[in-house]
Order: structure tokens, then sequence, then C-alpha cells
């Protein structure tokens, strides 16, 4: 726990033991990010996978600064104060929470994740400011009501609230569900409210995620799908896309003054009206 802010952590009625014999999403991303909470299996499939599919670790930093980007649009620029950030993964730099209340220290922030292993690192990682609230939530992206109904314990749902979904949906192989998901959340959230999402493609230059996907799915967990450009805007229908509209999430507001490369790896945020 922080010593610092309002942090809490809810653990579901029952944790998971913890299976380190199969690579899990969290770790093996946390693989490709340089960072060390992951295991041989972990490594092992993350190595096949980078060899299949080369771009994959750029994708794995492009995804985190389109976070830190749309984060700190929505806080400074939206005035965003409210974010539900589900599918989190393992704590890495420049969380939801640090760039959110480096913007604005009273920013109010609910991570949702059901990997028993990010559970253990969120009480120790997920702190807050002395303004702000930080919530870790064990939920699975296919309850949404059990999402909703978690959140709004640290969440005034009746005030915008940016629901941050990347890397997650692709985790609901059928996209008619994945959509009602989207729908569920977002139909909750007031006018004001956003959705910024990533998602992988094997449009965009990425026809090796093919042979790479299918490996992962034989080989670790949970399994995972990508989606067109197409598939992947009925995610926002009904809300108003900020530009530059859905693209590569490497291409969203680039900030380092150099030209991005393209990823496939689609990014977007969107406002609902």
């Amino acid at each position: 726990m922080s010593q610092t802010g309002d942090v809490e952590v809810r653990d579901g009625e029952r944790a998971e033991r913890l299976d380190t014999s199969v690579a899990h999403n969290a770790r093996v991303w946390n693989y490709w990010l340089g960072g060390k909470d992951n295991f041989e299996p972990d490594r092992r499939v993350g190595d096949h996978v980078r060899a299949t599919f080369p771009v994959i670790e750029e994708v794995a930093r492009a995804d985190r600064r389109f976070l830190a980007r749309a984060v700190r649009h929505l806080a400074g620029e939206e005035g965003v104060r409210q974010f539900l950030d589900i599918g989190t993964g393992l704590p890495s730099a420049d969380n939801t929470h640090q760039v959110a209340q480096a913007v604005a220290p009273d920013s109010r922030i609910v991570y949702v994740d059901n990997d028993p292993m990010v559970l253990v690192h969120a009480r120790a990682l997920l702190t807050s400011s002395v303004e702000g609230a930080t919530d870790y939530l064990e939920a699975d992206i296919h309850d949404p009501g059990s999402i909703l109904a978690g959140a709004a314990r640290t969440l005034d749902l009746d005030r915008p609230v940016a629901v941050m979904m990347l890397g997650i949906l692709n985790f609901v192989h059928d996209t008619d569900e994945a959509v009602a998901i989207v729908r569920r959340l977002m139909d909750v959230m007031p006018s004001g409210s956003f959705l910024a999402l990533t998602h992988p493609t094997v449009e965009l230059g990425g026809t090796a995620n093919v042979p790479a996907m299918k490996f992962w799915n034989e080989n670790a967990t949970p399994p995972i799908r990508s989606r067109t450009g197409a598939e992947i805007a009925r995610f926002f229908e009904g809300l108003e896309l900020l530009d530059p509209g859905l693209v590569s999430c490497a291409r969203w507001r680039p900030d380092d003054g150099q030209e991005p490369v393209t990823v496939p790896q689609y990014g977007c945020v969107a406002r609902r009206p």
C-alpha cells in the first residue's frame, strides 16, 4: 500500500494460483519491454514470436508510448480526471496514474486485470498522489457489469471517464461480443467521456502477425486474434474520433519531433458526444 493518496486493491472472491509453466501475455509483454517480471516459458515464447515477427518489441514500445500520450492529452487538454484502465498488465514506466496525476494530481484511476501476478504487483507499485486515488479491481473483460460495479466504488460514473482498453479486446475472439462489451461500458459513461484503444492487426505491414499468433495460441495464454481496421472501427460507432482518427498507434499524435515508424497496432481516441 502507498502511504500517500487513496489506494485500494480489490482481490475478488479468490486469487488464482500463479501458473508459471505456461507463457502468459502480461509477463511476455513485460519481457518485450525489458522488464524482469517474467519466467523462462515467457522468455522462450517471447523469443520465438520475436524471431517470427521481429517488429513485436517496437509494437510493445509504441503501444506504451501511445498510452502516455493519450493519457497526457486527456488529463491536460480534455480535462479528464477519471480513468478506467482495463487490461492494465504488469506495471511499467509511465503507468496511467503516473501520467494523469503528473498533469492533474486529483485524478482518480481504476486498474482492471485478472492475472494474479498483476494483482501482486498492483499492491506494491500502483500508488497515488495525496489528492487523487488509485484502485485495482480483479475482473474479467468478458464481464463488463462487474467492471462497472467495481469501478463505481472509486469513480463517479456521472462525470466523464476515460476508458482505456489497450491491447485487451484482441483476447475477445468474437467480434460481436467485443463490440457489445465496448458498448456496455461506454453506454454507462456520460457525455464527455472517452474511449482510448489499441489493437493488433495484420494490416499496416503486419502479415507476419499470422504465424506469430498461430504459435502464440498453441503455446501461450490467453489466446489472441488480430482485426482489420474496419473491424476495429466498429468499437467506435457512435463516438467522435479525435484527430488523426484510427491509425497506427505510433502515429497517433507523436510528440518526439521525428517521423514515427508505422507498427501493425491500431490506436485511436474518441469522445462520447
